[in-house]
């Protein structure tokens, strides 16, 4: 058959091909047959590997020896500018290394990221290597740097080799060295949660605070990837926990913004500083609200973080629940109680951006909240039906217990109620200038006012619910007093003819 190419993707002839595939496979027989028939020995595919470096990164012994008798080129590199004895070294094959360091191939060699031997063995966890390099090699050097500036700690507490840092921490390394970004082995694996690694690098007594090239010390960098227990044990070891990186960021941001509910409620527990500003004025509750993280939202409001605090905008927590329609999380922050009289560089309190942004349900949220919250400020002492302060809720409601009245409020807004009458019933309940605009806000045609009507009715009704008063009761009064008592006696009847209804009229 004609020895030609293998494929357009590769360079090697097709007996090139066999030869480097019997190499990886250690088949000597096939190897020592395309070696009598004149196989280049020394072939590179189409990443300038050899046969002898599938041999050595293989640790197939037989083809490497094989190989050398036929004295092949040892110190070839490929690509990646890995040759046979770092390739040895990365896999973990002793005897194979052994074997090449004693025909003379070069040791003094790095690949392209400057990994030389030890750095190989050392991120890969290859101990017995390590030890063989360290104590039978001349010129090792525990703290020699790559490229990034990493030395074989760095890789081995990177890569969370605990018995490989037990080996270079026990042969005299140097344990605070900084990489090129100013990281420790500290930082390494606190940020890559290699907790057994952190616990033995922290016993050496390095300073836990020190701060990598963007500020940030081991503790961001475990809170930043959620890393629970090496959180905690940086904690125990005494990192400052309200220590701030370059851009005013604490550990709490971190665990906000990327929502690690266990390492937010440890840190809040060691006294975190919860309204810490970073450099766009933002609090952890920002951020926890901006990527929707409502457990955190939830520990923040339990360790009674200011929730009127504004960011570099001048918006708190409840704007951007608002503009980015959050709104579980805006019932969560408005039962916690806020005020909602803020506003922000625009002028814009949460009702407005909630209007602006169309969220309807978000704007009658915000609507009964400011209603409740007047509600409670006018009766310090109110004494409401004993289940209304546990199914406080701003949400839609869906309760068989208010079905009928619902229904009720349905069809006077659909088909009773003339275009600015429930303009005048929301006047007449002391809603606001605000809150009638917000609920105009939304536009769905020139029949409009009959949504708009029945959204004032529907908030208004959970007011009254709140206040455990009679909606019949108060419907009738309202409807009266904006002279439509001919409507208001036809309600009450329908109201109080039906059995199912849970508060009848009977006092009118």
């Amino acid at each position: 058959m004609e020895d030609d190419l293998v494929s357009e993707d590769d360079i090697l002839l097709r007996s090139e091909k066999e030869f480097h595939d019997a190499a990886k496979a250690n088949d000597v027989a096939k190897m020592e047959e395309l070696l009598k028939k004149g196989v280049n020995k020394n072939a590179k595919n189409n990443i300038d590997r050899t046969a002898l470096h599938w041999a050595a990164g293989a640790g197939h012994e037989q083809a490497l020896r094989l190989l050398l008798e036929y004295d092949v080129s040892v110190d070839d590199k490929d690509n990646f500018g890995m040759n046979a004895v770092l390739l040895a070294s990365w896999f973990g094959h002793l005897r194979i290394l052994q074997i090449l360091v004693n025909i003379g191939a070069k040791l003094t060699c790095k690949n392209k990221n400057g990994l030389n031997l030890l750095h190989c063995a050392a991120q890969r966890g290859h101990i017995k290597v390590m030890e063989y390099i360290t104590e039978d090699l001349e010129d090792v050097q525990l703290d020699q740097p790559d490229k990034m500036g990493r030395t074989p700690l760095h890789l081995a507490a990177s890569h969370g080799k605990l018995e490989v840092v037990e080996f270079l921490i026990g042969s005299g390394c140097t344990h605070g060295l900084k990489d090129k970004e100013k990281n420790t082995a500290l930082h390494l694996s606190a940020r890559n949660g290699h907790a057994e690694v952190l616990q033995k690098i922290i016993e050496t007594a390095v300073e836990l605070n020190e701060k990598n090239q963007e500020g940030q010390i081991a503790l961001h960098l475990a809170a930043e990837e959620g890393h629970y227990d090496c959180v905690k044990l940086l904690l125990e070891g005494g990192s400052d926990v309200n220590m701030q990186t370059d851009k005013s960021m604490n550990a709490l941001h971190y665990a906000a913004q990327h929502g690690h509910e266990k390492v937010a409620q440890l840190l809040i527990e060691a006294e975190i500083n919860t309204d810490a500003v970073n450099h766009h004025h933002t609090t952890p509750m920002h951020l926890a609200v901006l990527h929707n993280h409502s457990f955190i939202v939830k520990l923040l409001i339990d360790a009674e973080c200011d929730l009127d605090f504004a960011d570099y905008r001048q918006q708190t927590a409840l704007h951007i629940a608002a503009e980015n329609s959050r709104q579980d999380i805006a019932e969560i922050i408005l039962m916690a109680g806020v005020n909602l009289k803020l506003v922000d560089k625009q002028g814009k309190t949460s009702l407005d951006v909630a209007a602006r942004g169309n969220n309807v349900n978000l704007v009658d949220m915000i609507i009964k909240a400011d209603r409740f919250y007047k509600w409670e400020k006018d009766n310090p002492n109110g004494d409401s039906d004993p289940w209304v302060g546990v199914l406080l809720t701003f949400k839609q409601d869906h309760r068989l217990e208010t079905e009928h009245i619902r229904s009720v409020l349905w069809r006077l807004a659909t088909k009773y109620l003339k275009p600015n009458e429930w303009k005048k019933l929301s006047c007449y309940w002391k809603f606001t200038d605000a809150h009638i605009r917000a609920i105009e806000q939304q536009w769905t045609g020139y029949k409009s006012y009959k949504e708009h009507g029945h959204r004032m009715l529907l908030i208004w009704l959970h007011g009254v619910i709140m206040a455990a008063e009679n909606p019949i009761k108060g419907l009738y009064e309202g409807l009266v007093g904006i002279g439509r008592k001919d409507l208001a006696e036809s309600f009450r009847r329908k109201a109080n003819a039906d059995t199912n209804s849970p508060k009848k009229c009977t006092t009118m």
